[in-house]
């Protein structure tokens, strides 16, 4: 048996600590991962069978890896903050974790009979708050499977010194042991672990009194009550002094507790059998199935290879999750800097970038609070091991216990509150894009100084996903530039064409003012005059179709659809019988959409509704508010007339480009346009019809949030 560890280091291990998991729970979790039609409560569904993933969801999802703005607790609010990728990525990590660890190899870490245990304790703990009336069901399971959890902490922490007390009972003399051995109990090594989530919950007291007599904790939190009798069903069934005790203290009878009892052991074989665990020969309390013998050595050589073939994996998984990385180059830099938080345990990360005459490295205001990086430099001709490590691509280790530190490199352990700094370079093949750094305590050094290749080829998969990142930029802007080469030379072309016909126009015009001095007929010269003007448009409108968007620089909803309505009104475009109505809001709604495009639209969809109601009618221009579509606000307009309505088989192809119907001078493009122009805008558009009257509503980004205002009916 080792040495005893001393109780702070066993705590400063914990925290790095790989909890074994069920492998049979790690594969069907694999399987899970590998579907693309994968659902978040389907993993969260998976995860909450075993504590060790359990607690490497909700540890991960509460780290500052993922800021949020309250800690609750909740695994499937976990495993949707972490998103599939990121789940397979902690998934495999374990699992390949396991496959070359003693864990998997050790026949001294069976696992079976804790798994069952814990599970069973979950299950009637929910069974437990469910009959008193605990409205927390999902955390009073969280609290059954984990209560143990401090014991795969010191399994994993210290296999050899624990081995044997991990299949001891788990009663008050486990707890004593523990204490001689390793100076901290199991009870205090999961408290402490689940405290440093920071949950809004008491699911660490739940863990750290779960021994207490009941006596003690009868003015304890419900939870507290709950998991405690969930553990000593657990281990004794409900034939047990300290089990009565227990129940008359959460109020349940003994009648009451055979059911639980019964009740958790089907739902645990049916688990078992669809994961495929057998449990056989597996005792109810923790006892171990083998003789509980040290592990045999391994070959050196096969645990570097191990350790080889691990990282490998995991450089390829998080080179899969770049690769599916859309966005910004900061998006990207943030998914890399959370994948190394993730599988290096850094507290937290800062990105340094080479600038554009490769002389420093330039800070990049990468995550939560730290803008001042976007002013931070690091000349790579100044010396220090940052600089160093960028020049010679490889890791440095920065420590405030080494030699004299550099300045900058003071600083940056300052702005990571951290004792020790890994410096990744960012390799892309000979060159170098910057570097990563991440903040670490002194006790992680030596194990990452272990897996400096590993370091290396993550480096060199992040600085690859930002290398095709750019280079994609760099193709799209020059697709931009040769763009605006066709545009200037269609210009060209343009005025060039559109030269001759306004020569003409000009001829003809001089004919005509002579022509009516005489008081001669001119109709063959209008005629004329009126096919070149046409010709001047459709030359026009072919530059039109080449030119690109306009930058939007956004427009005030009620004030585009009165001045719609004004336009039709001062024109007297309206004919006899014909009204429009503008519904506005009375205070502002800026949208993205420029004011042009958006009033485009509306004479489009105005123009239209008149064409449909030749003897007269209504038409509404309706600013209705905004509308929460997919947690984004839109403002929502309305265009509604009172015609005849449209027929179904138009209304199925209302916004495809057809031929109209409406005689010559109409091309058919006017509802296809304000289609495409909705599109441009990043907005939504429907039709509605019926033979009371047909409406066109549409929705628009928001620029900013207004107040909400009332409605005011503005007859034009």
């Amino acid at each position: 048996m080792t040495m005893p560890q001393a109780d702070s280091d066993i705590r400063n291990s914990l925290l790095v600590a790989r909890l074994p998991a069920m492998p049979q729970i790690l594969l069907k979790l694999i399987e899970q991962c590998q579907t693309e039609s994968v659902g978040m409560a389907e993993l969260a569904e998976l995860v909450a069978q075993d504590p060790g993933m359990t607690s490497k969801i909700l540890a991960v999802a509460n780290s500052s890896a993922y800021h949020r703005d309250t800690r609750r607790v909740g695994l499937e609010q976990s495993v949707m903050t972490l998103g599939a990728d990121m789940i397979k990525t902690l998934v495999i990590s374990q699992s390949v974790f396991q496959v070359f660890n003693n864990f998997s190899q050790a026949k001294h870490t069976d696992l079976r009979s804790f798994w069952k245990h814990s599970l069973s304790a979950a299950v009637m703990a929910r069974e437990i708050a469910e009959k008193t009336g605990y409205s927390q069901l999902e955390e009073a399971y969280l609290g059954g499977l984990l209560h143990d959890v401090g014991r795969l902490a010191l399994l994993s922490t210290a296999p050899d010194a624990y081995a044997a007390n991990f299949h001891a009972p788990d009663d008050e003399l486990l707890c004593a042991a523990e204490q001689s051995t390793l100076k901290i109990t199991h009870t205090e090594a999961g408290a402490w672990l689940i405290g440093r989530w920071n949950l809004d919950s008491f699911l660490a007291d739940s863990a750290l009194y779960h021994h207490e007599p009941a006596a003690r904790l009868e003015s304890a939190h419900p939870l507290v009550r709950i998991v405690l009798l969930a553990h000593l069903l657990s281990n004794y069934g409900d034939d047990h002094p300290a089990v009565e005790a227990a129940g008359l203290l959460c109020g349940i009878e003994a009648a009451q507790l055979q059911n639980i009892v019964l009740g958790a052991s089907s739902q645990v074989k049916k688990s078992a059998d669809y994961l495929g665990i057998d449990l056989s020969g597996v005792d109810e309390s923790i006892e171990p199935s083998v003789s509980a013998g040290a592990a045999p050595p391994q070959d050196p050589v096969q645990q570097q290879l191990s350790a080889e073939v691990r990282n490998l994996v995991l450089v390829s998984d998080a080179a899969r999750s770049f690769e599916r990385q859309q966005g910004s180059e900061s998006t990207l830099l943030e998914t890399i800097s959370r994948s190394a938080r993730i599988l290096f345990d850094f507290e937290d990360t800062i990105v340094l970038l080479l600038n554009a005459k490769r002389q420093a490295l330039v800070g990049v205001p990468v995550g939560e609070a730290q803008q001042r990086l976007a002013e931070f430099s690091i000349a790579l001709g100044g010396g220090g091991a940052i600089a160093a490590a960028a020049v010679q691509g490889r890791p440095a280790f920065i420590s405030k216990s080494g030699n004299p530190l550099w300045i900058a490199e003071q600083q940056l352990l300052r702005v990571l509150a951290s004792d020790a700094l890994v410096c990744v370079p960012l390799n892309a093949g000979t060159a170098c894009l910057g570097v990563l750094i991440g903040g670490v305590g002194h006790f992680q050094v030596p194990g990452l100084q272990i897996r400096e290749r590993f370091l290396l080829s993550f480096g060199e998969q992040a600085a690859a996903a930002l290398e095709t990142a750019r280079g994609e930029r760099g193709e799209a802007a020059r697709r931009a530039s040769s763009v605006g080469d066709e545009f200037r030379e269609a210009t060209r072309r343009v005025v060039h064409e559109v030269n001759n016909p306004l020569s003409i126009i000009k001829n003809y015009l001089g004919v005509l003012d002579r022509k009516l001095e005489k008081k001669e007929p001119v109709l063959g010269e209008i005629s004329i005059l009126n096919e070149e003007i046409d010709r001047v448009g459709q030359i026009i409108n072919g530059l039109a179709e080449l030119k690109p968007a306009p930058r939007e620089v956004g427009s005030e909803v009620n004030r585009v659809v009165r001045d719609t309505v004004r336009l039709f009104h001062d024109t007297e475009y309206l004919p006899a019988g014909m009204q429009i109505v503008a519904n506005t809001m009375d205070l502002p709604c800026q949208v993205e959409s420029g004011a042009d495009a958006l009033k485009q639209i509306l004479v489009n969809l105005v123009k239209n509704a008149i064409e449909a109601m030749p003897a007269g009618g209504e038409v509404e221009i309706a600013s209705s508010g905004q509308v929460n579509r997919d947690g984004r606000l839109y403002a929502e307009l309305c265009v509604k007339d009172s015609g005849p309505g449209i027929p179904p088989e138009v209304l199925a192809h209302i916004f495809a480009p057809v031929r109209s119907t409406k005689g010559e001078g109409h091309q058919g493009l006017g509802l296809s346009i304000v289609y495409g122009l909705v599109k441009k805008a990043r907005g939504f558009i429907a039709c509605r019809s019926s033979p009371k009257g047909t409406s066109f509503e549409m929705l628009f980004p928001v620029r900013d949030v207004p107040e909400q205002g009332t409605a005011v009916q503005n007859p034009v």
